[in-house]
């Protein structure tokens, strides 16, 4: 076949392919652009998902009729003034948004630069550019996109329904006003939830006002505050507490240079420092800002500057996670509020407790045959509570006067002084404005366990030699990370050395891993190594041999705790970094305000 030319057309659709993917591309792009041009408020509007409208007002400086005829010509540009692609500072770089969004939907553009007696007008329809004319608009620029892919009908089909591409758009403007807390954004749709994010300045005060606007209060209250610098690097924001956890990803907002990028080697990072805190199928909430000279990130590896790559990677990284684990540790006993709200919402919708309504009680009703019996506990423990609710014997909970006397200090602190313990399991404290009921059991796991790491980081990790080394070949990707990092992974107890091509022999392994499959342990640990560039596999492996002996010689459900041990696993709580959930991420305790409990009662 003979090679030709394809029209010029044609190229700009294939072009618009790369950057245009979905109505939520097209968005961000004209954001961007609005942010650039310093816009102080921007109103987004569309119909059908973005489908059939997409609508961008701003007041930022505009653009004059020559500006505004290069603007829809492809590689044409305001955001690299000298040409240098080294020091790109602005959102937007690529000079292909309007053209792309031009090619593959009808465009009409109106603006008015700054000071000018007129404003301009524009209309591309499917690639085809009509006359440019005056135009009579006011101030700032308004960017509307209808028909979108009516172009290229074959993308249509790729699209999600209606309500899930506005739900990408809603993502893709919540995101970019996280980032900008000093503009307005409002956004307005014929499906699903609109809103209108007021400015709150560029202050830190302002940044918590808008992530609570846009990620909602309960994020704002539990969250920690992050500020941390290393060699030009500097990193701030928010980290949620690791009992405020989610299914998935979706909120975890990283920005570099104010521009929002899903990377892996943030992902990493952010799995990294909650490792200790978090089940592998939970994910934190959080919101991280890296600024830094643009001379060391390069923002153009990605047609849709979702990506970018460090000159430093390791720095970067290292950064992230020293910070955020720091940021925990500092957090000491600290837990999320949102069990306390949930169990307060179980009370107050009033758990299904039988009503007789004045009659008497039937006299062969057993309590342990009620759907509102509480379950789960050991049966000894049950038949306690039973017979206590229903004043047939001795009381389960240990609450008489002198089982936890009012000590003054433990009341003040912050888990308060006990109280009670309730079924050998739960420690009930009270605090100067409510009470904390505690689970024994996973408050005391978490303890044992930091304690263990903190032994384990002062003498070292126990070796044990095996009697015959084992030769383990690898491919040479694992083999080469694997090498790499012989040294570190001699401080955690694995030794290794080179033999011959392609392989490694083992002489030592950790003695807390027993009797481990060698062969398997080094072949996850080259894979983790190739893949995220350091020993967390070996370490993960460690810190669950850990756990485990942690859960193993921790107080168990169903033993009696007298006073002075409830007191001191409460004071030991609030000095244990992450004592406010278990190893899993579950809570340790839940905290109930007396105000939200009179409540309750009809007395708020």
């Amino acid at each position: 076949m003979r090679i030709r030319r394809l029209d010029p057309i044609l190229v700009d659709r294939i072009a618009a392919g790369e950057v245009i993917e979905r109505p939520a591309s097209a968005v961000k792009e004209l954001v961007e652009n609005a942010l650039d041009a310093g816009a102080t408020r921007i109103d987004v509007a569309i119909e059908a998902g973005g489908r059939r409208l997409i609508r961008i007002v701003d007041d930022g400086s505009g653009m004059s009729l020559e500006d505004l005829a290069l603007a829809v010509e492809r590689h044409a540009t305001s955001k690299i003034p000298d040409g240098d692609l080294t020091a790109i500072a602005t959102l937007g770089f690529r000079g292909e948004a309007l053209p792309s969004i031009a090619a593959v939907a009808d465009l009409a553009i109106d603006t008015r630069a700054r000071g000018a007696e007129v404003g301009a007008h524009i209309r591309v329809e499917a690639g085809e550019r009509r006359a440019l004319r005056a135009g009579d608009w006011p101030k700032g620029t308004r960017v509307e996109a209808r028909n979108l892919f009516a172009a290229t009908p074959a993308r249509l089909k790729f699209l999600k329904s209606e309500r899930a591409e506005t739900a990408a758009v809603a993502d893709v403007v919540k995101r970019l006003s996280i980032a900008h807390p000093a503009v307005r954004f409002g956004f307005a749709a014929d499906i699903g939830q609109s809103f209108d994010h007021p400015a709150c300045g560029e202050t830190r005060e302002g940044l918590a006002r808008r992530l609570a606007q846009a990620l909602g209060e309960d994020f704002a209250a539990n969250a920690i505050a992050l500020d941390a610098e290393r060699a030009g690097v500097r990193l701030t924001g928010r980290a949620g507490l690791p009992t405020f956890h989610r299914a998935n990803a979706q909120m975890q907002f990283v920005y570099v240079n104010g521009r929002p990028v899903r990377d892996k080697l943030f992902a990493g990072a952010v799995r990294a420092a909650y490792l200790d805190f978090l089940s592998h199928d939970r994910h934190p909430a959080l919101a991280l800002f890296i600024d830094c000279d643009p001379r060391i990130v390069d923002v153009n590896v990605h047609p849709a500057k979702a990506e970018v790559r460090f000159a430093d990677p390791g720095l970067v990284r290292g950064l992230v996670v020293g910070a955020l684990k720091e940021a925990l540790a500092c957090a000491l006993h600290r837990s999320a509020d949102t069990p306390a709200r949930e169990a307060l919402s179980l009370l107050a919708r009033g758990g299904g407790a039988p009503q007789w309504r004045g009659a008497a009680r039937p006299l062969d009703w057993d309590p342990r045959r009620s759907p509102a019996a509480p379950t789960g506990f050991a049966e000894a423990a049950q038949e306690g509570f039973d017979q206590a609710r229903f004043d047939v014997g001795p009381p389960s909970a240990d609450a008489g006067p002198a089982a936890a006397p009012a000590a003054g200090a433990d009341a003040a602190a912050p888990l308060g002084a006990a109280r009670a313990q309730i079924h050998e399991t739960y420690i009930v404290a009270q605090t100067r404005d409510g009470l904390v009921i505690v689970d024994q059991h996973a408050a005391h796991e978490r303890l044992v366990y930091e304690r263990l790491k903190a032994e384990r980081a002062a003498a070292g990790v126990a070796r044990q030699l095996l009697l015959v080394p084992r030769v383990v070949e690898l491919d040479a990707a694992p083999l080469d990370a694997l090498l790499a990092a012989l040294p570190e992974l001699g401080e955690l107890g694995l030794v290794l050395e080179p033999f011959g091509p392609g392989a490694v022999l083992a002489r030592e392994v950790p003695a807390a891993l027993g009797d481990a499959d060698v062969e398997r342990l080094i072949a996850d640990v080259a894979d983790l190594l190739a893949e995220e560039g350091d020993a967390r596999g070996l370490t993960r492996r460690l810190d669950a041999v850990l756990a485990r002996a942690a859960c193993h010689h921790s107080v168990r459900a169903g033993r009696r705790l007298g006073a002075q041990e409830m007191n001191a696993l409460l004071r030991e709580m609030e000095r244990t970094p992450g004592a406010g959930q278990c190893n899993h991420g579950r809570p340790t305790y839940v905290e109930l305000k007396l105000a939200d409990i009179e409540k309750l009662f009809g007395r708020g």
